[in-house]
């Protein structure tokens, strides 16, 4: 299993039951508000619990930096469906990998399964505990770190993307976090010609992973 979600406030017998094993068992367990519950299970009766199982084993960093060109990092991306789309775009783009957060992210669900539709057979997964340390460990390797903000000084269009890289986006709503901004080599930004001011995550990932392959295929 790969974690219980529990609705903050929840109580009861049986759902301390569940607490007590989870704990027991090394699950570990989050508690949410119930919105959050709704998304994740689709709005069935979830009751205030869901269990998430994972769809495949995660990779650990070390299996793929190596000789990895592009590693997309997600920071914070709750929604599966979001995690499923990214899953396949990162696969049709030619990247390397996708690296998630233990926390307050999306896993690796049958919903993220159905979403990526087969790509997660091609795409390894890397979850960690703290985001940022991991972002330090790509720079102690050599990656360059971009990070796609809407304030970002560099149009996605012209940067020249170095090589090995990571692209990191922020999750729905609440973009990257200050901690991990401060991580970037570079800020980079998609210009909107409209009144919104950024795209959903799954498609920010698509334009900035197809313009990264555009200058790959251009340089070579």
């Amino acid at each position: 299993m790969d974690r219980v979600i529990m609705a903050r406030g929840a109580g009861g017998e049986r759902l301390q039951e569940i607490v007590d094993l989870c704990r027991e068992r090394g699950i570990p367990i989050r508690f949410e508000n119930r919105a959050a519950l709704d998304r994740v299970s689709n709005r069935q009766n979830h009751q205030g619990v869901v269990a998430l199982g994972a769809a495949q084993r995660y990779k650990e960093l070390r299996d793929i930096s190596g000789g990895a060109r592009m590693i997309v990092v997600l920071d914070g991306v709750e929604d599966p469906h979001n995690l499923g789309a990214i899953i396949r775009t990162v696969d049709a783009a030619g990247a390397d990998g996708v690296m998630i957060p233990e926390r307050r992210a999306a896993g690796l669900t049958e919903a993220v399964e159905r979403a990526a539709a087969g790509a997660l057979a091609y795409v390894p997964i890397i979850r960690v505990t703290n985001l940022g340390r991991a972002l330090d460990q790509l720079k102690e390797m050599r990656f360059w770190i971009y990070g796609l903000d809407e304030r970002g000084g560099e149009d996605y269009s012209q940067v020249g993307y170095a090589e090995p890289a990571a692209l990191v986006f922020g999750g729905e709503g609440q973009g990257l976090h200050k901690h991990i901004r401060k991580r970037c080599d570079a800020l980079v930004r998609i210009p909107m010609a409209g009144r919104i001011a950024s795209l959903n995550v799954s498609v920010s990932v698509g334009v900035a992973l197809f313009e990264w392959r555009r200058t790959q295929v251009r340089a070579k």
